[in-house]
């Protein structure tokens, strides 16, 4: 008996002390909670019960908005971008990660390499939005990207020379705009042609471009049709309409055809000072035509922001932000593969490609999953890029769950019932990823 009570005596201090730790603990921990459940449990518990009423918040309409998730267009639509944002950003993120991972590995430079790499990391997505909007502006003049593929385009592909010209109403030729333009009557061998356009800038005309003189009327029986394409139009405004006049230039470059029943029987350019010849043509009548080509307008390169790409481009932006991310956690993944299982593949002869295929890639598939599950998380919450890439009459074609959701909200559908479903969708798809991940770190740390 004095044994219990000596014993008991003695666990009497070790509880008091046990629960002063805990008491200690829980008031350094209170702030903590608190701060939990104001910023994030109260604000999913009044989301999800905001979801039950309607747009004005007074009448409850149960699962009505979820009902109407899944019945308007323009959230399926911000659905099927979220799934394609959840498929494709991640795994070509994880893939590009990896490659460059195990490159930077064989290059001298590697800590420059991958700094420059990751430094789009330090840039806000509201900066790389403005960024990326601005490269992907339809204006070569202002879109990188644009001046780079016209520049390339012009490289191998003759522009038109003259996308502005239209001929003088009520002087010999007849078309729409644009072209093909053709003479309202057909023309003989032995015939003269003067062809007069105007609405080209003094600045559009080329620089070796001469005076232009009317064509001489050839011989009779003379198997030729001689012309002039010119600019109809006097420095001053002098001149007649529709006849060469001092001062006016030619138009260099012009394609002239002359056809005969539907088919091309000739085809001539027009020098420098805009005259042209057919030769060696049969007796009869001919029509002289400007193809569609010289008037085209040129090259304006790629619509990014258009219905199309617009969701690739903006993907394309978010590569740009979190290559560096991805490839630097595989990288210090690939730091701590064991070098003495490459080394001994590469004395029994293994390629490099074989060593990647079956040594390195299986052995980072830890880390690999981890990238990925986290970009997947990332991606679902994606929505500065998509809302400042995306010009206003294709942002619906753009729209994933977040811009959806805040657009519903906020941006003048002042639906905050709907909004609120929205969110709790947006939450019920991003915890399971969360939960997989934070799985994953515990058990790699046991």
């Amino acid at each position: 008996m004095a044994d219990t009570l000596t014993a008991r005596a003695a666990a009497d201090p070790r509880r008091r002390a046990r629960r002063r730790q805990r008491r200690l603990a829980v008031l350094f921990v209170l702030p903590a909670l608190l701060l939990l459940g104001a910023l994030v449990v109260y604000p999913v518990v009044f989301s999800f019960v905001r979801s039950l009423f309607d747009a004005s918040g007074d009448r409850f309409v149960g699962a009505g908005n979820y009902k109407a998730i899944v019945q308007d267009p323009a959230t399926l639509k911000a659905i099927r971008n979220s799934a394609i944002w959840v498929v494709v950003a991640p795994t070509l993120l994880t893939g590009l990660g990896l490659v460059l991972a195990v490159l930077t590995e064989k290059v001298r430079w590697a800590t420059a390499f991958k700094l420059v790499l990751f430094l789009p990391m330090a840039v806000s997505f509201l900066a790389a939005g403005i960024i990326f909007r601005l490269a992907y502006e339809q204006n070569p003049d202002r879109g990188v990207l644009n001046a780079v593929a016209v520049g390339i385009h012009d490289t191998f592909q003759d522009t038109a020379a003259y996308p502005t010209a239209r001929p003088r109403a009520g002087h010999g030729l007849t078309g729409g705009a644009g072209g093909p333009y053709s003479t309202e009557k057909p023309v003989r061998p032995g015939e003269p042609v003067s062809l007069g356009f105007v609405g080209v800038a003094p600045d559009a005309i080329p620089a070796g471009a001469a005076a232009a003189t009317a064509p001489p009327a050839s011989a009779p029986g003379e198997d030729v049709i001689a012309g002039v394409v010119y600019l109809d139009f006097a420095p001053g405004g002098a001149g007649t309409p529709g006849t060469v006049d001092p001062g006016e230039k030619g138009l260099p470059g012009m394609t002239v055809e002359a056809v005969r029943d539907g088919k091309v029987a000739a085809t001539a350019t027009a020098g420098a000072d805009g005259s042209f010849r057919f030769t060696g043509l049969a007796a009869g009548e001919y029509t002289v035509r400007l193809p569609a080509a010289n008037f085209a307008a040129p090259y304006q390169g790629v619509n990014w922001l258009g219905p199309a790409l617009v969701t690739p481009a903006i993907i394309g932006a978010y590569l740009w932000v979190w290559t560096g991310f991805a490839m630097v956690l595989i990288g210090a993944g690939l730091a701590s593969i064991p070098r003495d299982a490459l080394e001994a593949a590469r004395m029994d002869g293994a390629t490099e490609g074989q060593i990647f295929r079956k040594i390195t890639v299986p052995l980072l598939a830890p880390v690999l999953t981890v990238v990925f599950v986290t970009l997947v998380i990332n991606v679902m919450k994606v929505f500065d890029l998509v809302y400042i890439i995306a010009p206003g009459p294709v942002q619906e074609e753009a729209n994933v769950l977040a811009t959806r959701m805040w657009l519903v909200s906020f941006g003048g559908g002042n639906d905050q019932g709907l909004g609120s479903a929205l969110s709790i969708v947006l939450l019920l798809l991003v915890v399971p990823a969360m939960i997989f991940n934070i799985r994953r770190f515990r058990r790699s740390a046991a």
